[in-house]
């Protein structure tokens, strides 16, 4: 089974769903990219690749949450940063093991990029995460 999740709370995306819940014996939510928009679609840090990484930990956080789920359950991120410098991923990072994601640990991706699909967007995370029985949307 299934189940795909769309978030309240966030901004609406188009065409895919903030996470995907799959059972297979361990239930499954693979997350789509946690983005740096606030609730009404606006970017939050401008210009700033650690802000943008803190609203993206936050809205990941959301996500979870609507499947059951937590960063301490996340198995699987893959980090992205529109950067050619890897002090601006290694700041980013540091948000990233800030934020209990690393708890885990989980196994995880950091990438710097060309660009991200907003205009100003300058992080982006994927992940997948379990989500721990009795945790129900």
């Amino acid at each position: 089974m299934i189940q795909r999740v769309t978030v309240p709370g966030l901004f609406p995306p188009p065409v895919y769903s903030h996470a995907t819940v799959v059972e297979a014996g361990t239930r499954l939510a693979f997350l789509a990219g946690s983005v740096p928009l606030d609730a009404e679609g606006k970017l939050v840090g401008a210009g700033d690749p650690v802000r943008q990484a803190e609203q993206v930990i936050a809205n990941l956080t959301e996500q979870l949450r609507a499947v059951g789920s937590g960063l301490e359950h996340v198995l699987s991120t893959d980090v992205y940063v529109v950067s050619t410098e890897t002090a601006a991923l290694s700041a980013v990072w540091d948000v990233v093991e800030a934020s209990g994601l690393s708890a885990g640990p989980h196994s995880s991706t950091l990438l710097g990029v060309a660009c991200l699909g907003y205009s100003g967007q300058l992080v982006e995370i994927t992940a997948t995460a379990a989500v721990p029985e009795g945790g129900r949307p």
